[in-house]
């Protein structure tokens, strides 16, 4: 049996290509940047290279590129590197994020709630969006940072990002927004998007794990969380992993390649595929779809339909306000743990929820914020295109999740 991966969300393949342009520096260019003999100062170099793609990739100068080992480290030295470089006062010590927000960033906030940092968690409708006006009212003069997230991990939901960033410039707050979903997805410009500090990771976009940055603008100081060797500008002191590094840059560099030329011809395929499965799956009895309809969808969400929803100006193919590759689906009487060991035994590999918290028993954060009950959260399923997905792989998942769902309704505890 041929197994079909639509998990792209949790963790991408690594491209050929990426391997490819890694292989020198695992065997042969291996010097320690630091170092100032030649093979060293051929890793400086590569390690500059790298830097500058990525930097380019989201209108940012290259001294602003910090390299972590991961986009859970990065937003940790966000949230945390601003909060202690504030004064030891009871004022500037607030911080607002959104209520959807990757577990990182929350369990974050909840560790510097308990160093005396007072946090708020702001709503979202029931489509994941956040309201800019509710930032705008909560912001007061003890707001230190405003973190949101730019895509959701879950349910795909792309939010208000330039106009969320001009709200806090305009008040003199920073901006941090995890664009781990988006980044290499869609466009990101942080001047024009006013982002003062921004996420990004490599095994996201077909590049190794162990690589993330985080974009922090010239001029604002935070402060490490690592001590030593005083790499990345003193930010991040560890050896720099070069060759995981490289292919970042690389799987960067192809990504740029599929977003720009001829009107975003990947995201165009991959909102095709999504939009054929999104309205093949809403054909099964009792079944809702999660975030961001399409645009001129007629859609059921929390069992009410909801019509046709208004475009909004976004790349990729229609407008919409959701990633080209995230469908994300509830299904009545269902246990979303079941239905994905039933499609793994059918080939398929989906996800019920956030990967990072896929062994825990609680209904998504996500999805309860959107409104859903603790027992349609349960019934959720993540499905997750990528570069390599085929029609094919998205018309098998269309014939066997019907039976599925029927075969599990049969037995179901919730029915």
């Amino acid at each position: 049996m041929k197994k079909i991966y639509l998990d792209y969300a949790a963790t991408t393949p690594v491209d050929k290509r990426v391997a490819k342009a890694m292989e020198p520096f695992l065997s042969e260019k291996f010097g320690n940047t630091m170092s100032l003999h030649s093979f060293g100062q051929e890793a400086k170099f590569v390690l500059d290279q790298s830097r500058q793609v990525l930097a380019d990739m989201i209108s940012a100068k290259p001294n602003e590129i910090i390299f972590t080992g991961s986009a859970t480290e990065s937003n940790n030295l966000a949230l945390k590197g601003i909060a202690f470089n504030m004064p030891k006062s009871r004022y500037a010590r607030h911080i607002i994020i959104s209520s959807i927000e990757h577990p990182c960033i929350i369990e974050s906030a909840e560790w510097l709630k308990s160093q005396g940092f007072e946090i708020t968690k702001l709503p979202v409708d029931k489509y994941g969006m956040v309201n800019p006006k509710d930032i705008e009212r909560e912001i007061k003069p003890e707001t230190i940072l405003v973190s949101v997230i730019h895509a959701s991990n879950e349910i795909g939901t792309i939010q208000k990002i330039a106009e969320i960033g001009k709200i806090c410039r305009k008040k003199g707050v920073y901006f941090h927004t995890d664009a781990s979903q988006s980044f290499g997805k869609i466009p990101i410009d942080v001047k024009k998007m006013n982002i003062d500090l921004l996420t990004a990771s490599s095994h996201k976009i077909y590049g190794p794990k162990g690589a993330g940055l985080l974009y922090v603008r010239e001029g604002i100081k935070i402060v490490p969380l690592l001590h030593g060797g005083g790499q990345e500008n003193g930010l991040r002191s560890s050896t720099v992993n070069v060759p995981a590094i490289v292919g970042f840059a690389k799987a960067a560099e192809i990504c740029k390649k599929e977003m720009r030329p001829k009107g975003y011809p990947e995201n165009k395929r991959l909102t095709s595929l999504r939009d054929k499965l999104i309205k093949s799956v809403l054909k099964i009895k009792n079944s809702h779809l999660n975030g961001s309809p399409p645009t001129n969808f007629e859609v059921k969400a929390g069992g009410r339909k909801l019509g046709l929803y208004p475009a909004s100006k976004l790349v990729g193919g229609k407008s919409q306000n959701r990633l080209a590759n995230n469908a994300n689906f509830w299904f009545d009487f269902i246990e979303g743990e079941s239905l994905i060991m039933q499609l793994d035994l059918e080939g398929i590999a989906c996800s019920t929820g956030s990967a990072c918290s896929s062994f825990k028993l609680e209904p998504s954060h996500v999805l309860l914020a959107t409104g859903l009950k603790p027992q349609e959260a349960h019934g959720s399923l993540r499905v997750s295109l990528g570069r390599f997905t085929t029609e094919k792989e998205v018309d098998q998942l269309i014939e066997v999740l019907p039976k599925i769902i029927k075969k599990i309704r049969k037995i179901s505890p919730f029915k």
